[in-house]
């Protein structure tokens, strides 16, 4: 199984366009030894020709364009994307569809209902598609059960309901509900192979630390490194778990939650451009290094 990281930053990327923040400024003008980031979303397959994404980020493009093994092979229009996992309705993980929309084959998309919801109502991806390649949506299970998508050869996964925020926009931002973030196991059924995905994890349910103790790997929320680091910055009065999100530092946080799962690997994901761990020589970084978690890359490939 491997599995390409297409995109590690968070909303808004890194740099963010319209931020000064120590982290932007300093990558900009080449004062910071740390390498720019799209907009989160990863892609996997078994046979290196059919791919299944999670997540379509608004930098699609020039993702796919940085991936040849998902890039046309065949005939006038193709594509190695067989079908789309969507872990919540973020903007920043849904917009990427309309830059699908040339497909001449519907769209296959799991996700939940909650994310159905928002997509065609506070954010009508789905509706706007209709006029073009049009979804196909697949619900996805939230009580532990597998399933498996078509096209997809040797691949099983199951899904399950994160603590967490539905976007701004939703129709439920504040009426919080089963389904408006998932984790997923992705397990190659032939080796037993798995990894466990959950770019936004604002709080370690029971089950959650239990999926994460089967995993190989683990690629997890990396967004931020300290609960009051939008505050601190002066870009946001939000900390953290306001936003959905599980800082690595401190009592409780990232760091240690992943020390007491010793056997797999470890990479965050979803890095926000604030967070200190983008500069690879700060003090953050290292720590991260000597605990044994890794920091993902656009680019990063990993095989099981």
């Amino acid at each position: 199984m491997k599995i390409r990281v297409l995109g590690s930053g968070a909303g808004g990327g890194f740099p963010q366009w319209n931020c000064n923040c120590n982290n932007c400024r300093r990558l900009r003008h080449k004062q910071m030894n740390g390498k720019a980031r799209t907009q989160s979303s990863i892609a996997v397959s078994t046979d290196n020709k059919n791919w299944l994404l999670f997540n379509t980020s608004p930098d699609i493009r020039a993702q796919l364009e940085a991936f040849p093994a998902i890039q046309p092979k065949e005939g006038i229009r193709d594509t190695g994307i067989k079908a789309v996992v969507l872990i919540d309705s973020q903007i920043d993980h849904t917009t990427g569809m309309l830059m699908l929309r040339e497909g001449k084959e519907p769209l296959n998309v799991y996700c939940t209902e909650m994310v159905k919801q928002d997509l065609t109502t506070g954010f009508p991806v789905f509706k706007m598609l209709e006029h073009y390649c049009t979804v196909k949506h697949h619900p996805v299970p939230l009580d532990g059960s597998s399933f498996t998508v078509d096209a997809i050869d040797d691949i099983r996964l199951y899904t399950h309901s994160l603590k967490s925020k539905a976007p701004p926009y939703s129709p439920h931002r504040h009426d919080p509900h089963e389904g408006d973030n998932i984790g997923v196991i992705i397990e190659q059924i032939s080796t037993g192979k798995r990894v466990y995905y959950a770019p936004g994890l604002g709080e370690i349910e029971p089950h959650v630390l239990s999926a994460m103790q089967t995993a190989d790997c683990l690629l997890v929320d990396g967004t931020f490194w300290t609960e009051d680091e939008m505050i601190a910055c002066g870009a946001s009065s939000k900390k953290a778990q306001e936003m959905g999100h599980l800082a690595q530092s401190g009592p409780g946080g990232m760091i240690e939650v992943l020390n007491a799962i010793p056997d797999s690997r470890k990479i965050l994901i979803h890095i926000n451009n604030t967070n200190p761990i983008l500069d690879e020589d700060s003090d953050a970084f290292k720590i991260l290094n000597q605990n044994g978690i890794e920091v993902s890359y656009d680019g990063l490939e990993i095989e099981l």
